[in-house]
Protein backbone atom coordinates (compact mmCIF):
# COMPACT_ATOMS: atom_id res chain seq x y z
CA UNK A 1 0.00 0.00 0.00
CA UNK A 2 0.75 3.17 -0.86
CA UNK A 3 1.23 5.55 2.25
CA UNK A 4 0.18 9.70 1.79
CA UNK A 5 3.74 10.69 2.30
CA UNK A 6 4.82 8.44 -0.40
CA UNK A 7 2.52 10.16 -2.84
CA UNK A 8 3.16 13.50 -1.34
CA UNK A 9 6.69 13.28 -2.60
CA UNK A 10 5.91 11.93 -5.87
CA UNK A 11 3.69 14.81 -6.22
CA UNK A 12 6.80 17.35 -4.95
CA UNK A 13 9.09 15.37 -7.17
CA UNK A 14 6.88 16.53 -10.05
CA UNK A 15 7.24 19.99 -9.11
CA UNK A 16 10.90 19.96 -8.65
CA UNK A 17 11.43 18.72 -12.13
CA UNK A 18 9.30 21.41 -13.20
CA UNK A 19 11.30 24.00 -11.59
CA UNK A 20 14.10 22.43 -12.95
CA UNK A 21 13.16 22.61 -15.77
CA UNK A 22 11.96 26.18 -16.39
CA UNK A 23 15.38 27.82 -14.74
CA UNK A 24 17.55 25.59 -17.15
CA UNK A 25 15.66 27.32 -19.65
CA UNK A 26 15.98 31.26 -18.40
CA UNK A 27 19.86 30.44 -17.83
CA UNK A 28 22.50 27.32 -17.49
CA UNK A 29 21.77 25.98 -13.99
CA UNK A 30 24.33 23.34 -11.82
CA UNK A 31 23.57 21.33 -8.91
CA UNK A 32 24.53 23.69 -5.99
CA UNK A 33 22.78 26.74 -7.45
CA UNK A 34 19.46 25.11 -8.68
CA UNK A 35 19.43 23.35 -4.83
CA UNK A 36 19.52 26.95 -3.37
CA UNK A 37 17.15 28.14 -6.20
CA UNK A 38 14.79 25.65 -4.42
CA UNK A 39 15.37 25.98 -1.13
CA UNK A 40 14.24 29.72 -1.63
CA UNK A 41 10.91 28.36 -2.88
CA UNK A 42 10.79 26.10 0.15
CA UNK A 43 12.17 22.80 -1.12
CA UNK A 44 14.64 21.37 0.91
CA UNK A 45 16.53 18.99 -1.08
CA UNK A 46 19.61 17.80 -1.38
CA UNK A 47 22.48 16.84 -3.91
CA UNK A 48 21.17 13.01 -3.40
CA UNK A 49 17.59 14.12 -4.89
CA UNK A 50 18.82 16.81 -7.15
CA UNK A 51 21.88 15.25 -9.20
CA UNK A 52 19.60 11.98 -10.05
CA UNK A 53 16.83 13.99 -11.37
CA UNK A 54 19.96 16.28 -13.29
CA UNK A 55 20.93 12.85 -14.90
CA UNK A 56 17.71 11.93 -15.42
CA UNK A 57 16.37 14.88 -17.31
CA UNK A 58 19.31 14.74 -19.37
CA UNK A 59 19.50 10.84 -20.38
CA UNK A 60 15.45 11.83 -21.40
CA UNK A 61 16.72 14.44 -23.93
CA UNK A 62 15.07 17.48 -22.03
CA UNK A 63 18.64 18.78 -20.38
CA UNK A 64 21.95 18.92 -22.38
CA UNK A 65 25.08 19.10 -20.25
CA UNK A 66 28.33 20.97 -20.54
CA UNK A 67 31.15 20.68 -18.11
CA UNK A 68 33.63 23.52 -17.46
CA UNK A 69 36.10 23.80 -15.12
CA UNK A 70 35.82 25.71 -12.01
CA UNK A 71 38.00 26.31 -9.06
CA UNK A 72 40.12 23.34 -10.77
CA UNK A 73 36.78 20.91 -10.18
CA UNK A 74 34.88 20.29 -13.62
CA UNK A 75 30.87 21.53 -13.10
CA UNK A 76 28.16 19.99 -15.16
CA UNK A 77 26.04 22.92 -16.72
CA UNK A 78 22.64 21.99 -17.44
CA UNK A 79 20.47 23.95 -20.25
CA UNK A 80 16.66 23.07 -21.65
CA UNK A 81 16.93 21.69 -24.95
CA UNK A 82 14.14 21.83 -27.87
CA UNK A 83 12.72 18.71 -26.49
CA UNK A 84 12.56 19.89 -22.92
CA UNK A 85 11.04 23.42 -24.08
CA UNK A 86 8.21 21.47 -25.84
CA UNK A 87 7.42 19.29 -22.63
CA UNK A 88 8.04 22.18 -20.25
CA UNK A 89 5.16 24.20 -22.58
CA UNK A 90 3.02 21.59 -22.20
CA UNK A 91 3.60 20.94 -18.76
CA UNK A 92 2.58 24.81 -18.17
CA UNK A 93 -0.62 24.78 -20.19
CA UNK A 94 -1.42 21.82 -17.60
CA UNK A 95 -0.69 23.15 -14.46
CA UNK A 96 -3.01 26.75 -15.68
CA UNK A 97 -5.69 23.98 -16.32
CA UNK A 98 -5.30 22.24 -12.98
CA UNK A 99 -4.76 25.14 -10.76
CA UNK A 100 -8.27 26.54 -12.27
CA UNK A 101 -9.98 23.71 -11.89
CA UNK A 102 -8.97 22.80 -8.23
CA UNK A 103 -7.43 26.13 -6.55
CA UNK A 104 -9.90 29.10 -5.43
CA UNK A 105 -7.90 32.26 -6.39
CA UNK A 106 -8.62 33.69 -2.88
CA UNK A 107 -6.41 30.66 -1.08
CA UNK A 108 -3.54 31.03 -2.79
CA UNK A 109 -0.85 31.51 -0.41
CA UNK A 110 2.48 30.45 -0.25
CA UNK A 111 3.70 27.73 2.11
CA UNK A 112 6.67 25.66 3.12
CA UNK A 113 6.89 22.18 1.33
CA UNK A 114 8.51 19.32 3.51
CA UNK A 115 11.77 17.83 3.12
CA UNK A 116 12.16 14.92 0.49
Amino acid sequence: MISTSDIERDFLLGFIKIHVLHHAGECPIYGTAIIEELSRHGYRVGPSLIYPILHQLEVQGYLSRADQLVSGKVRKYYTLTPSGARALDDIKGKIAELVAEVIDPDSLVHRDRPEL
